[in-house]
């Protein structure tokens, strides 16, 4: 049925085989406290403070404020505790890796020439964690919406011609999967499966026809749901900063970032509703992404006397170059007759999409800090991060333009509070922090905000230090099934919990 004159398409619906949507802007778009137990301890609250190499990742200008070399690394333990619930049903997981987040070092320079004003300057590298995706669950309840995976491959085939979503005479299932996702795009793709696995039904059986019904009918549908995912997001970092006078210190960060998301989602649905052609249907979606970009960071800390400190910073958009790939598999159970008869379509096919360019919105981070001579200190941060100028590009694109629109619309400006303080006894640091990360969506109850807290304790040995920090964050969000047709979504209430520890080296 599927005609093949139509070639020319594949060159003029580069948008169509796109698929990013919001949710990849936004997860792509957080930063997360990570870093040194003693940066994790006090909530992150270090831009005014310096002097520890995950503050250079706050405030570039932080590495000028040590006296000499310092080199450091962490490890962690991150836990992850969901609860989950969907309509009636309710469930819920935990689990816990252990990472290295952290190792950097920091090389200072004495100006010798004691007349100039530029005191000392310092080169340094670092990597480090910016947020984890780590994260599995499942849930399974009666959705009593009248919502099916069947509306899923309804809203993508509407207005879609049948020869351009269905197999040819003698040909494979998994040539026309591959050769509809090259010809036609996504969407085809996604109606193609509807149609071959008998759940969509068009209208007329005729090339033309673009209208079409569901074949799975009723108001229950018993839907269990499985979500993993894994992979992280971090970056590399090359520091150069500057002490000028006594009080005040300048730096730069050119950072170079990097992307390994993977995410896998199951979907079985039932239902024995009367009239329902289909009875059974298992939907599994993978999806495996790299990525790699840039930003840089400008920041400045000024020693306003012996006492207080105060910093600003910006941290630069970040440009990405994402490149994603995609496999899935569905099998249906019909019954026709009054006999079973299933349908699998594993196409055994691996859809590789073009590379696409996503711009993340830039940040400002301004700090303050008291100093208590030798006994501790207190320290608050503040940023600011507007969501709605996440970009997809190129912004000519009319696929990326609408997601664009969307992204302006429903995302907004987003505040970061950060307060931590450390009191000293001798050789030994306690520590605590807290920390309040407003919801980037204009709906917070779609996605709310994040309320987390911290303590921890610090050794020093001298020339060698030992840090250890447990922090803890949760956040509350709905997270949709699908972003068409079967929309519903799982409440999600999300508890992490973090141990740290850092062993630092004066060099």
């Amino acid at each position: 049925m599927k005609k093949l004159n139509l070639l020319f398409i594949a060159a003029l619906s580069m948008s169509s085989i796109m698929a990013q949507d919001i949710t990849d802007a936004v997860r792509y778009s957080h930063d997360e406290v990570q870093g040194t137990a003693r940066f994790r301890s006090m909530s992150g609250a270090f831009g005014a403070l310096g002097g520890d190499m995950s503050a250079v990742s706050i405030n570039p200008a932080g590495s000028s404020i040590f006296t000499s070399s310092h080199a450091s690394i962490s490890i962690s333990n991150l836990g992850t505790k969901n609860e989950v619930n969907y309509y009636n049903g309710a469930s819920s997981s935990s689990d816990s890796k252990f990472d290295l987040n952290q190792t950097g070092a920091a090389f200072v320079f004495y100006n010798t020439n004691p007349n100039s004003p530029w005191k000392k300057f310092s080169l340094g590298v670092a990597y480090d964690k910016i947020s984890d995706f780590e994260n599995s669950w499942n849930v399974r309840g009666l959705n009593t919406n009248s919502n099916s995976v069947g509306n899923y491959f309804l809203g993508h085939a509407q207005g879609l011609r049948l020869d351009q979503i269905s197999a040819l005479d003698n040909e494979s299932l998994s040539t026309a999967y591959s050769e509809i996702n090259r010809l036609y795009g996504f969407a085809n793709q996604q109606a193609f499966l509807g149609f071959e696995s008998y759940i969509i039904e068009p209208s007329m059986d005729t090339d033309d026809n673009t209208s079409y019904t569901s074949n799975i009918v009723g108001n229950n549908f018993d839907q269990g749901y499985i979500y993993a995912a894994s992979g992280y997001n971090g970056k590399f970092s090359f520091n150069a900063s500057t002490q000028y006078g006594e009080n005040f210190y300048f730096g730069l960060n050119l950072n170079s970032h990097f992307i390994n998301y993977d995410k896998f989602t199951d979907l079985h649905e039932t239902n024995s509703n009367p009239g329902s052609l289909v009875r059974d249907v298992r939907f599994q979606n993978a999806l495996s992404t790299i990525g790699s970009g840039f930003s840089f960071q400008l920041g400045a800390i000024a020693k306003i006397n012996d006492e207080l400190r105060a910093g600003l910073s910006y941290n630069s958009p970040t440009w990405y170059t994402i490149s994603e790939e995609t496999t899935q598999y569905l099998g249906t159970i019909r019954n026709e007759n009054g006999s079973n008869v299933s349908q699998i379509i594993d196409p055994y096919v691996v859809n590789v999409y073009p590379d696409y360019k996503l711009q993340t919105p830039g940040k400002i981070t301004g700090s303050l800090a008291y100093i208590f001579g030798d006994q501790g200190l207190i320290s608050f941060d503040y940023s600011l991060k507007n969501y709605s100028n996440t970009k997809f590009k190129p912004t000519s694109d009319s696929y990326f333009s609408s997601q664009n629109d969307i992204i302006s619309n429903t995302l907004k400006n987003a505040s970061t509070y950060r307060i931590g303080g450390e009191y000293r006894i001798k050789m030994v640091s306690l520590r605590a922090g807290y920390r309040l990360e407003e919801s980037p969506y204009e709906n917070e109850s779609f996605y709310g905000d994040l309320n987390g807290y911290s303590l921890g304790l610090g050794f020093n040995f001298g020339n060698v230090k030992l840090d250890l920090a447990y922090d803890h964050a949760k956040r509350d969000y709905n997270q949709q099934l699908y972003a068409v047709g079967l929309t519903d979504a799982a409440q999600i209430n999300t508890n992490n919990s973090n141990f740290t520890l850092t062993l630092g080296f004066s060099l």
